[in-house]
């Protein structure tokens, strides 16, 4: 397990399908997540059973609060290459209770330095809606710079089109 100062993250098992599942049922959670098809419940179980195991290539994590020892969000490093040495991270918190309080800042920190010192990463990449500005604070505040910008790539769940930022982060930049 991997532990920061308010969180823990560790791999994500079978009985984690139900909280998932709950948080994708949550349009307020998913306002800037990219909309998959809806799952039930029993699919949402299957699909969590039948999970590969993390590997170099994709690590996905439960955010846990080390207060409450709950799970909050969750978390992943993937498409990474031994290669290229860079991966795209995807994070959200599902627990809204947890939203502000330092809980996504904490475990975008943590994951990254497993990221530069466990995989041994040279750039870590991510994709954000413009208009998720609390996301992209604290992207900012941890490092991250905008690299570029996608016109019209994320469609929101009104059905409105919105621009989306690449931003990075290279070994030595975590903040």
């Amino acid at each position: 397990m991997l532990t920061g100062e308010l969180i823990r993250l560790r791999p994500l098992e079978p009985e984690d399908a139900d909280t998932l599942w709950r948080w994708h049922n949550d349009p307020e959670v998913t306002r800037w997540l990219t909309a998959d098809h809806a799952e039930s419940l029993a699919r949402i179980r299957e699909r969590f059973a039948a999970r590969k195991p993390n590997s170099y290539g994709r690590a996905s994590f439960a955010i846990e609060s080390l207060a409450v020892g709950t799970l909050i969000g969750t978390c992943t490093l993937r498409d990474a290459t031994p290669e290229q040495g860079r991966a795209e991270l995807d994070i959200y918190l599902g627990e809204k209770d947890h939203w502000g309080g330092g809980y996504g800042t904490d475990a975008m920190r943590t994951l990254c330095r497993y990221g530069f010192d466990m995989m041994r990463l040279h750039l870590i990449a991510l994709w954000v809606v413009v208009g998720n500005e609390a996301a992209i604070h604290v992207y900012k505040k941890l490092g991250f710079q905008v690299d570029g910008r996608h016109r019209q790539s994320f469609r929101g769940q009104d059905g409105e089109w919105h621009d989306e930022y690449l931003m990075s982060l290279l070994e030595g930049e975590l903040l």
